[in-house]
């Protein structure tokens, strides 16, 4: 690719000459509208049998697949050091025999660690005091030589005699819960395949429950097994019809009640299933209404329901007798603050907590249950993460929680909720050396055309000066209601220590203002996400954070969709995007209903189906449906064969269509994983590859591939 003033790359190709899909004429008729897709035949009729085995693949669909994946190999390979030094460079922050604190339940106390050179985790455990430790499940053993073992859970039994535990050997996200007893170490021969991979275990350790995924990879259905049965004669314990709604499974923190949560984009509803009784019915806790979304916690005679109920937008707490089916019975505790959302709520013995945050910072609020005194636990830095760690014991006084910032590596706290004693357990150690000092974090607000103040965490050089700008990193999501969270990232040092500005963009689409700024970046409001991202660009441009041209744009799964709209809609403003499981083609996959997330997807992004002006305004931002003849940045997109969520298809349809339709620019360059699905690679090293990748193409991009 040639520099220019506004596009300065210096990504240079090994003259490697891309794939070409062949076209073939595929046309669809919809509220009179035509939608022609000549790549409409990559998607595999057998997608279903993709998911179990990768090998059933059609021939014609995987040959291009190779393809790509050969072409990406050959344009890249002039950065085949430059990975390898960045592989090692990151592999160099972690630490490779890492345990976490143990968690206390009961007699022992239950932890995971790593071995030195390990992939994946070991689940240990000792006597609660301490003694000799002893490994419950060897990750790295029960791995052994499969291309892709994703644990999914692990949790050991009330009475601490049996191990239960989940795992995804595909990537598809279909997970098979084994049990073993920990008096000699040994599976038992009932499996349960194609779960979700939660489960709850019965209070009487004979019996768990768990969510059955569909063939349409739904979560529909709540069954229990018992230990030693056959798994088809599992009982039935909620059924959920509607395709629209997702079934999950937690337990209750006092660990008397399975909660069987289904939810739809916009609503919710809870049911418990007691523990105790095995013959137990699950009991609704209130019916779902339009537009009401509430999760629920027991403590002896009581609910606490975290809710937007009776307007309560950013969410309130209420509580409710145990017995109750009625939302009549609710009584607000803490009160609903437009602006001021509770993210998650918990309880303890003693204690009510909940993690709120206000301007895209968050604290953590606790609450005696007698005396009704209430303090907080917040930090001072300009931007930061909190996580709530709720832990195993519902009686007790000690909550568990991590803190990080941009610059601050994670640090794992106890605190004593009665004497408000803090005790760090652990501070993430970077073998390869970290000072926060060599670093600043910083969070201002970009205001959008229409007076929105959007929010910006970067990340940069303590030497470094605003002015004349700096390559940059400006990773986006906005979608869900998800947030971006200013942590610690190790891996994002290998772009700062070489000059780059590394920047999220906090737009619209996710819930870092309140629960309004998920509802501004939906459905009709759905491009204000891209507005945002745009917006955000330019003012790192106007602030002499970046240069023109000179940013590198990442996001992911929906973030990904945001990558390929921005691509289209200022394509000037990037030397080159990244695009991981790109959901691009969003017009055609919400025209199928047969797809296992499209009907849920259609309270977020609208129903194209049914409703004209939904199909209108999809069509209008659909990035594979507005390729235009431009000149585009280099373009990097990553899939994964298995991937249950943003099928394989959807980046290699758009590929094809932007090296068919732009005027210039480029590369444009699809790697798919053939062995992992939606997240990538499983393994804690492996996954280093995929980063390594990544982070070469965006200093390719910025002229620093010699960096």
């Amino acid at each position: 690719m040639a520099a220019s003033a506004d596009n300065p790359t210096a990504f240079a190709l090994s003259g490697a000459t891309p794939p070409t899909a062949e076209k073939r004429e595929s046309r669809r008729v919809t509220h009179g509208r035509v939608l022609d897709d000549p790549y409409a035949w990559l998607a595999a009729e057998n997608w279903r049998d993709v998911l179990s085995d990768p090998a059933t693949l059609p021939e014609d669909i995987a040959a291009l697949v190779r393809a790509e994946n050969a072409y990406c190999g050959q344009a890249l390979a002039p950065l085949g050091k430059l990975r390898e030094t960045l592989q090692a460079e990151l592999r160099g922050r972690i630490k490779e025999d890492d345990s976490e604190p143990p968690w206390p339940d009961g007699p022992f106390a239950y932890f995971e660690r790593y071995r030195e050179g390990g992939e994946h985790a070991l689940y240990c455990r000792t006597k609660r005091d301490g003694g000799a430790e002893t490994i419950l499940f060897d990750g790295d053993e029960e791995a052994g030589e499969e291309h892709f073992f994703d644990i999914g859970e692990i949790d050991h039994s009330p009475d601490h005699a049996q191990l239960a535990w989940s795992v995804d050997d595909k990537g598809s996200e279909y997970y098979s819960i084994r049990t073993r007893a920990l008096s000699d170490g040994k599976d038992r021969a009932d499996v349960v395949p194609h779960t979700d991979g939660s489960l709850v275990w019965s209070a009487d350790s004979n019996s768990f429950y768990y969510v059955r995924v569909d063939d349409n990879h739904r979560t529909a259905q709540v069954f229990r097994h018992d230990i030693g049965a056959d798994p088809s004669a599992d009982t039935l314990i909620v059924e959920e019809l509607d395709p629209a709604w997702f079934v999950s499974l937690d337990r209750s923190r006092c660990g008397r009640f399975a909660i069987v949560s289904i939810r739809g984009h916009d609503a919710s509803e809870c049911h418990l299933v007691d523990l105790r009784d095995k013959n137990a019915k699950p009991r609704l806790v209130a019916k779902r209404e339009p537009k009401l979304r509430y999760d629920v916690e027991s403590h002896g005679d009581d609910l606490y329901i975290r809710s937007n109920a009776d307007g309560a937008e950013d969410f309130a707490i209420f509580r409710a007798p145990l017995t109750t089916t009625t939302r009549a019975d609710w009584r607000e505790v803490v009160p609903h603050v437009a602006g001021r959302l509770i993210v998650v709520g918990t309880v303890y013995a003693r204690h009510l907590v909940w993690v709120e945050r206000a301007n895209g910072l968050p604290r953590i609020l606790i609450r005696a249950l007698e005396g009704g005194e209430e303090h907080a636990i917040a930090f001072d830095e300009e931007a930061y993460a909190l996580y709530l760690l709720p832990g195993l014991e519902f009686d007790t006084d000690t909550l568990r929680f991590t803190y990080s910032s941009m610059t601050t590596p994670e640090e794992t706290y106890d605190y004593d909720m009665r004497t408000r004693a803090r005790t760090l357990l652990k501070r993430e150690e970077i073998p390869s050396g970290h000072d926060p000092k060599n670093y600043v974090t910083r969070r201002f607000f970009a205001r959008a055309a229409d007076g929105a103040e959007v929010p910006v965490t970067l990340l940069h050089r303590a030497d470094f000066t605003p002015g004349a700008g700096a390559p940059t990193l400006l990773y986006g999501y906005g979608a869900y209601g998800h947030p971006l969270s200013a942590s610690f990232d190790p891996h994002a040092l290998s772009l700062v220590d070489r000059g780059f500005v590394y920047a999220l963009a906090h737009t619209r689409g996710g819930t870092d203002k309140g629960w309004s700024w998920y509802e501004n970046g939906k459905l009709e409001h759905k491009p204000n996400t891209f507005s945002d991202f745009i917006t955000v660009a330019r003012h790192l441009v106007a602030t002499g954070y970046a240069s023109r041209g000179g940013i590198v744009a990442q996001g992911a799964s929906a973030g990904g969709m945001l990558m390929g709209a921005i691509a289209n809609q200022a394509p000037e403003l990037f030397s080159g995007i990244i695009a991981g499981v790109p959901f691009v083609d969003v017009l055609s996959t919400m025209l199928r209903d047969d797809l296992p997330l499209t009907p849920p997807e259609w309270e977020e992004w609208g129903n194209p189906i049914a409703d004209v002006t939904a199909y209108d305004r999809l069509a209008s931002y659909s990035p594979y449906d507005n390729v235009g003849a431009k000149t585009y940045p280099a373009i990097l997109a990553l899939a994964g064969l298995t991937d249950p969520r943003v099928t394989y298809w959807e980046p290699l349809k758009w590929v094809a269509r932007l090296r068919e339709r732009m005027a210039g620019g480029g590369p444009v360059l699809l790697r798919t994983n053939m062995e992992a699905g939606h997240a990538g690679a499983s393994g804690r090293f492996e996954r280093l590859e995929e980063v390594a990748l990544e982070w070469a193409f965006a200093l390719a991009c910025a002229g620093k591939a010699g960096a």
